[in-house]
């Protein structure tokens, strides 16, 4: 039988999650990439349990695929090691049903991509236009014939030129105050359980173990845009080194590490929703659909839960004989706007206030800060992440 057609722009956690979840519902999948190879450096990534089950609908187990790292604890510290909140990951799991994992960035895309047919994968295939996003979509790429296509996938990134293509209207991205550096390091002596975040004076500086046994580290620093120092290891020794254990340990490792090994982005996130979630046949997802800041940990857990809702809502792959009668592809996507858009909407927002609650530098609102969130019950601040783990749903 004939199949649909999906180009899914962006080999990305979101593009290749869109990209599995189509195949299993028996689409042709090719997915465009402008890069001219996978990944093989980066930071991390945490998957949290709204993630993890949403990769489970699409029969993707992540724990399996790449292993797990679980700490015993998770929480919020302050500059000179006290704890500000703290919960455990047996706690988190039987809130939830599972705790999260935190995996190293290359290593998830590659699962994701051993999943597809390699032919579907298209590496320095870089899309330039698509036209007659109303009809059947024409994708235009820098290499190669066009392909037309049932359906467009704009996975293409915080900078989405699709974004600024089809919505030109829209005011686009936000900076939102703050740099962030971002590594991997081994430091198997140092034993770490927790996955911690320490918040300072307009600085933060977050440690997570990884499932390969390293640890993944980033920190913040509220500064103008386009800020670079000329050395980022002895940037962040100065900002950092005099924080508490084990911070100072790590960053002796980072000052071993190619300064090309650490990644500085200023953050941004999208000023205004936007308007709709597709435009024709173009659905966006992920950070070209609602680009937020890191505090929560969601940007690609929100791309994951967008390309699971998006391939249910979608019909089958397969067209029957004959072809279809009528064509549902449009009323699905108008169905993904609508189960996706207030969800992504309200956790890019309450991203963005979770940042600014980090990004206090006055000394009073700092200690006024610590001190509500030191005490607030560990159970009420757990609780207060229900909607976020368990919010995924989808649609009937």
């Amino acid at each position: 039988m004939p199949k649909r057609h999906a180009v899914v722009v962006g080999a990305g956690i979101g593009g290749l999650t869109a990209a599995i979840a189509l195949h299993r519902r028996g689409w042709h999948v090719t997915v465009c990439e402008r890069a001219p190879e996978p990944p093989t450096t980066g930071a991390g990534i945490g998957l949290a349990p709204n993630a993890l089950r949403a990769l489970d609908t699409i029969g993707v187990d992540a724990a399996r695929a790449v292993g797990s790292a679980v700490p015993t604890t998770m929480g919020v510290r302050r500059s000179d090691g006290q704890w500000l909140t703290r919960s455990t990951t047996a706690d988190m799991a039987a809130r939830y049903g599972m705790p999260p994992i935190a995996v190293p960035r290359p290593a998830l895309t590659a699962a994701l991509a051993a999943a597809l047919p390699s032919e579907a994968l298209r590496y320095g295939t870089a899309v330039t236009a698509v036209e007659d996003a109303a009809g059947r979509p024409t994708v235009r790429t820098a290499a190669g014939p066009a392909l037309p296509a049932d359906l467009v996938v704009a996975a293409d990134g915080i900078h989405s030129p699709l974004r600024r293509a089809y919505f030109p209207a829209h005011p686009g991205l936000r900076y939102v105050g703050e740099t962030a550096w971002r590594t991997v390091v081994d430091a198997p002596d140092l034993r770490i359980p927790a996955m911690s975040e320490t918040w300072g004076r307009g600085e933060r500086f977050g440690v997570t173990p990884l499932s390969d046994g390293r640890y993944y580290l980033y920190a913040t620093a509220v500064v103008p845009a386009g800020t670079r120092s000329a050395d980022p290891r002895a940037e962040l020794r100065h900002r950092f080194g005099s924080w508490h254990d084990p911070i100072p340990a790590l960053l002796d490792r980072v000052g071993r590490l190619d300064p090309a090994d650490v990644l500085q982005n200023d953050l941004y996130d999208l000023a205004a929703p936007l308007p709709r979630l597709h435009h024709g046949r173009i659905a966006w997802l992920g950070d070209a659909a609602h680009a937020m800041a890191p505090n929560l940990g969601q940007g690609g857990c929100q791309a994951i839960e967008d390309a699971a809702v998006l391939a249910h809502l979608l019909p089958a792959g397969e067209r029957g004989e004959g072809g279809d009668s009528t064509d549902s592809v449009p009323a699905a996507l108008a169905a993904y706007t609508a189960a996706r858009r207030d969800r992504t909407d309200a956790v890019r927002v309450r991203a963005r206030r979770v940042g600014r609650l980090g990004a206090l530098r006055n000394p009073l609102a700092v200690a006024a800060r610590d001190l509500a969130v030191r005490v607030t019950p560990a159970r009420l601040a757990l609780r207060g992440m229900d909607d976020l783990f368990n919010g995924f749903h989808l649609p009937g």
